[in-house]
């Protein structure tokens, strides 16, 4: 039996206590990738942030379905001339946030070329991919959320749609990726193959009802 007041899968998968999940954030250049970054492990938003240089770091301890989990989160540069460094830094994410601008197609329609690299470079075939539509807060949308939605569900992505500016859906869309790793013990868990983290019932009813926040690929 797990502790008073935990619920037994919490319990059952307590060998995810205390992890450290590796999550990357890819996507064009000036998507927002370093002020989602910003926003969610710092609270802060600052509107003219300079291009990341190569990869930045940070790392973020939060509580998700009742684990501690430490996030070890890599902001990769969009630009194509730092594109040589990041296949190492593929290795080993559990997580990847694949980001683009709601107002500027191009960063849309560049999304296929980071999923090939995705695909390329990660080690594990499991990895929990979502992809977040940035910047709603801008009036010029040229992306429809409806779009975002299509080509996740086509290829199997968490979505979400953000703004780092105004920090809407921004705690929500970590919180959902770690949830989905967590529920991929083969990720995390190296002691049991099968053991791990299933949603009950009322909690699958739960997710489904927020729907309308984002789309559970389950």
């Amino acid at each position: 039996r797990g502790r008073p007041g935990m619920p037994a899968r919490a319990a059952r998968g307590m060998d995810a206590a205390g992890l450290t999940l590796k999550l990357l954030l890819v996507g064009d250049n000036a998507v927002g990738k370093s002020s989602l970054l910003l926003r969610f492990t710092d609270g802060a938003f600052e509107p003219s942030l300079k291009p990341t240089i190569g990869v930045d770091f940070k790392v973020k301890k939060m509580v998700v379905d009742g684990h501690a989990v430490q996030l070890a989160i890599w902001d990769t540069a969009g630009q194509e001339r730092f594109r040589t460094l990041t296949p190492s830094y593929y290795r080993g994410a559990q997580g990847v946030v694949l980001v683009y601008d709601v107002t500027r197609k191009d960063t849309f329609a560049g999304l296929e070329s980071w999923l090939n690299e995705l695909e390329t470079y990660t080690t594990k075939s499991n990895t929990v991919k979502m992809l977040v539509g940035n910047k709603t807060d801008k009036p010029d949308r040229e992306v429809e959320r409806k779009e975002g939605l299509q080509f996740a569900r086509k290829r199997s992505l968490l979505f979400i749609e953000t703004s780092a500016k105004t920090q809407d859906g921004v705690q929500h869309a970590f919180e959902e990726l770690v949830l989905k790793i967590l529920q991929t013990p083969d990720l995390w868990d190296k002691s049991t193959e099968k053991q791990g983290v299933q949603l009950t019932e009322s909690s699958a009813r739960q997710h489904k009802s927020l729907c309308g926040a984002y789309c559970p690929l389950s």
